[in-house]
């Protein structure tokens, strides 16, 4: 696997002008060049990659609809993600993406800065790239217009430079919060139809005899089921329903504990490994926390 240190070369292996700043740099996506296909076919960077490519050929299938918002679609990678491309039949950004910018940001232009921290809470930069934000015309212009402002403002560096670009990449990167808030909005039947699959999962393992095999289902279990990554999944989740996938499991789990301490025989003692507790005590203290009752007393005020 090729892994890209800096901004520098990464500039030089996709034959760009070299940067005018060491640890932000802002280019056309079309400016791109990239020759050697064995470089591209698995590698990572050390820094942050935002990009937004315009005139997508295709439209976007999700699920089994097709959307529109085929303008531009803008992917986010963080540092030490491995990527790839195939470029067999010839450079693919080339004939893929009519336009479009492309923007680096190193870790060490945000240190010190809270940004340093928070750009950690975004999770859309887990997302794959089947998960990517697919912008319309109006949003399309918005986050153009912060890219060609951070490229702006590194043609003169001086004191104020890191700050008004800081701030510009905070800008955008809450925009993308929001217009990927309006995506699961846009989204909302296809995503009922992953919740409906989610609990048909659950069901499954729990009544399969997985969890007894296996442990706990994770969420990492049920994202990969659904072709998802985690945090997308998670996020898509909580703007349905309000609850993470971590909680939608927790709750299942409630359920399933409740099923079995109601209409089985099964001992308080036995049901923990039924559901796939290492431990009862976790068990015990996940339906104490939940329902504020014990197993046992919780049996014991059903049989009343």
């Amino acid at each position: 696997m090729t892994f890209i240190e800096s901004i520098s070369a990464f500039h030089s292996l996709a034959h760009l002008p070299a940067p005018l700043h060491p640890l932000v740099s802002v280019f056309r996506v079309t400016d791109i060049r990239l020759e050697d296909a064995a470089i591209w076919k698995q590698y990572a960077v050390n820094f942050y990659s935002i990009s937004l490519k315009k005139g997508v050929q295709g439209k976007i299938k999700y699920g089994q609809q097709y959307y529109d918002f085929d303008k531009g679609t803008m992917t986010f990678v963080a540092p030490k993600q491995v990527q790839s491309l195939d470029l067999s039949d010839g450079d693919v950004l080339d004939r893929t993406y009519s336009g479009g910018h492309a923007l680096l940001i190193h870790p060490d232009f945000l240190y010190k800065h809270p940004l340093a921290q928070t750009i950690k809470n975004y999770g859309f930069f887990s997302y794959a790239v089947n998960e990517a934000l697919q912008l319309s015309e109006k949003e399309e212009q918005n986050i153009t217009g912060i890219f060609q402002k951070i490229e702006e403002e590194y043609q003169h560096i001086d004191r104020h430079t890191q700050e008004i670009i800081l701030s510009q990449i905070e800008l955008l990167l809450n925009y993308s919060k929001r217009f990927y808030e309006r995506q699961f909005i846009t989204r909302r039947a296809v995503n009922h139809d992953l919740l409906a699959m989610m609990e048909q999962i659950l069901d499954e393992y729990f009544n399969d005899g997985k969890a007894l095999q296996s442990g706990l289902p994770t969420v990492e279990i049920l994202a990969a089921r659904l072709n998802l990554t985690p945090h997308y999944l998670s996020d898509m989740l909580r703007s349905l329903t309000g609850q993470s996938a971590q909680q939608h499991i927790q709750d299942r789990i409630l359920e399933k504990a409740k099923e079995l301490l109601t209409l089985t025989n099964l001992s308080v003692a036995e049901i923990p490994y039924q559901l796939g507790f290492g431990y009862p005590q976790s068990f015990n203290k996940l339906f104490r926390k939940k329902t504020n009752l014990s197993p046992l007393e919780f049996r014991e005020a059903f049989n009343l």
